[in-house]
């Protein structure tokens, strides 16, 4: 009856084991038809992104399932009771050398797989558009809990009685490559807006470039994803798409409407 009970032990925590990357597996394939992905993309730059990530993704997953395959047929194998000695692998050379290579190899991979998605993101900044580092549509100022765009006056500056400013929401054209320049008024955020895959720190002390195209009018979501203090978790905006003609004209309107408050 002994030997009975820990066998049934054995088996139950066995399949315990094997639930987690049966479930893991399972939750990752249906995940998208339950609405837990990552939503679509409207960027010019999304698709790069999302490769990047899936290619992580996939590494990770195999690893994943190797590992808890391993460690489950370890607990099953090695819980039985027995006269064996263990095996200890403690200065083993060849091993401390497979499993510092193959996280190594991972790691090139990675390294290489992600050179172009960062000079995209990060260094090759529009130079044609009408929107420039030199000459950004506008700057962004994140302060604790809140976001505001600056848009220039007419001439271009950012100093200035007309310059325009909006609170919590950011407007920009459709299919126009998007400079502006990000800000931090006190502590440590991160300008995160899920659906263009953008999302860059802005630290105190430094004025960031950042670029997106957005390929879909609309109105999407801008979150902080730095903790920036008790007030985080409402740190939130919208991001709001028009097609040119729309946006010039809402410029227009807001510069219109700002002069005649002087």
């Amino acid at each position: 009856m002994s030997a009975f009970k820990h066998l049934l032990t054995r088996l139950t925590v066995t399949l315990l084991l094997l639930a987690v990357p049966v479930l893991g597996v399972w939750t990752w394939m249906e995940a998208e038809r339950w609405k837990l992905w990552f939503p679509p993309y409207v960027s010019s730059y999304g698709e790069s992104i999302d490769g990047l990530f899936f290619v992580i993704l996939w590494m990770v997953t195999v690893t994943f399932v190797i590992t808890e395959g391993l460690l489950v047929w370890f607990v099953f194998r090695y819980s039985r009771r027995g006269d064996e000695k263990a095996l200890y692998t403690h200065g083993n050379h060849t091993l401390e050398m497979v499993w510092t290579a193959i996280p190594a190899l991972l790691l090139i991979i990675v390294a290489f797989s992600q050179m172009k998605a960062w000079a995209t993101v990060k260094m090759n900044f529009p130079e044609d558009g009408p929107y420039t580092v030199a000459h950004p549509l506008m700057e962004v100022y994140a302060s604790q809990f809140d976001w505001r765009a600056r848009y220039p006056d007419e001439q271009g500056n950012f100093e200035g009685a007309d310059v325009v400013e909006t609170p919590y929401e950011i407007t920009v054209p459709e299919d126009v490559p998007v400079v502006f320049r990000l800000n931090s008024r006190d502590v440590l955020h991160s300008f995160f807006v899920p659906k263009f895959r953008l999302k860059q720190d802005a630290v105190p002390g430094m004025r960031i470039p950042v670029w997106f195209e957005a390929t879909e009018a609309g109105s999407y979501d801008l979150i902080c994803a730095e903790l920036c203090g008790w007030g985080h978790y409402k740190m939130a905006g919208r991001v709001r798409v028009l097609p040119q003609a729309d946006f010039d004209r809402w410029l227009s309107e807001q510069r219109a409407a700002l002069k005649a408050t002087h």
